[in-house]
């Protein structure tokens, strides 16, 4: 219900800033399903443009006609075929939903002035054709991705504003303007067409930006703002591809703090819900960008650091200070809650090859640092 606030009070020029910033993990890697869920849609779709030179022909169609849509839909069939190719290599190529976008809008564009080259009414009043505008931005929507979705509608609008002034100012007389198949095309019908893609366009980002809020809801905890466990599923294997690839070290701390649930009992569960929000405060408000604080459940946290094991315990550990002198007052007046927490220190690879076993090894090791006498850091098996 927070998150849901939170997102109601969001000015508009918040919304654009957060359809054009960058996703987060989840929501790239639902992105990835819906780009390959695009790619079998337009393989799909393309098939059945298939039909379309066929039954211009047997509608009565010119020959011409006929063959410049046929020539049209098999060019889209085989990059449909080729994107589809691309996009089962999950997230391999991240521009690739740019370029899909870019090749449905120009498609469109392609063949309406093939159209206009043979009959000039026919590019400017195809709708069947146009439709593959509002086509190309509606599936956007499946990729969770703003930029993707203002891109392809700005693209639209901007190609079709071209072809409009390019053929209307282009005529060398209004007679050639004129068909009894498509009617006359004029400024007035073009700007109407021009300002249904926009409306097409911000109609479909109000749907990512929404799609866009419920995924950061499921990967964000609601009492810290933290994120949360699945948001740590869908990060790790990229963080390990990362250090596979570009080396670099990664290690990751299982914080869990002393004795909460007897502060939970002394002070109330609201207070104790206070004083996780105090922790994580005091803890983020020094965390750099290689450093992550994610929530796994209860009073338990778990930090991932692109760090060697050694420096990652000298900065935990300097946390744990930092947290011990920081005491939580539950409310004005109130004798302040002196606060710790105990930590197990992995590393990858050498203590687990996934986040199962990470985790698996990094609460052992905070078990020992909870026999030990707690508050305190442990790296290594005793």
């Amino acid at each position: 219900m927070l998150g849901e606030r939170q997102a109601h009070r969001r000015t508009p020029g918040e919304v654009v800033a957060a359809l054009l910033a960058r996703p987060d993990e989840i929501m790239l890697e639902v992105g990835a399903g819906g780009e390959l869920l695009v790619a079998r849609l337009r393989a799909v779709i393309a098939g059945l443009l298939l039909l379309l030179p066929l039954s211009n022909a047997l509608g009565g169609g010119s020959i011409d006609e006929t063959l410049i849509g046929l020539a049209g839909v098999v060019f889209i069939n085989l990059f449909a075929q080729t994107w589809l190719v691309l996009a089962r290599r999950r997230r391999r190529f991240l521009w690739l939903p740019f370029a899909t976008a870019a090749f449905d809008v120009t498609a469109t564009s392609l063949i309406l002035l093939t159209l206009a080259n043979h009959h000039l009414p026919a590019g400017l009043n195809s709708v069947v054709v146009w439709c593959g505008y509002v086509l190309a931005i509606l599936l956007t929507a499946l990729r969770n991705d703003g930029r993707t979705t203002l891109f392809a509608g700005g693209l639209a609008v901007l190609q079709y504003s071209v072809i409009v002034a390019v053929l209307l100012l282009g005529a060398e007389s209004p007679e050639r303007l004129i068909s009894s198949d498509y009617g006359t095309p004029t400024v007035g019908n073009q700007v109407q067409r021009l300002i249904l893609l926009a409306i097409v366009t911000v109609i479909t980002a109000m749907v990512v930006y929404r799609l866009q809020r419920l995924v950061e809801m499921s990967g964000t905890d609601g009492l810290t703002g933290l994120p949360n466990r699945t948001w740590l599923v869908h990060r790790m294997p990229h963080l390990v591809d990362a250090v596979e690839h570009e080396g670099g070290s990664l290690t990751l701390a299982l914080l869990n703090m002393d004795h909460f649930r007897r502060i939970n009992d002394e002070i109330g569960h609201r207070a104790g819900d206070r004083a996780l929000r105090h922790v994580v405060g005091t803890i983020t408000r020094i965390t750099d960008e290689r450093e992550w604080l994610v929530r796994l459940r209860g009073e338990e946290f778990v930090m991932v650091l692109r760090k060697p094991v050694g420096t990652a315990w000298e900065r935990v550990d300097a946390l744990r200070r930092l947290v011990s002198a920081a005491p939580f007052e539950p409310e004005r007046g109130a004798d302040p809650v002196h606060l710790t927490f105990s930590a197990g220190i992995v590393g990858y690879p050498n203590d687990g090859h996934d986040l199962s076993a990470l985790l698996r090894n990094a609460d052992r090791r905070l078990q020992t640092a909870k026999r030990e006498g707690r508050d305190r850091v442990v790296a290594r098996e005793t």
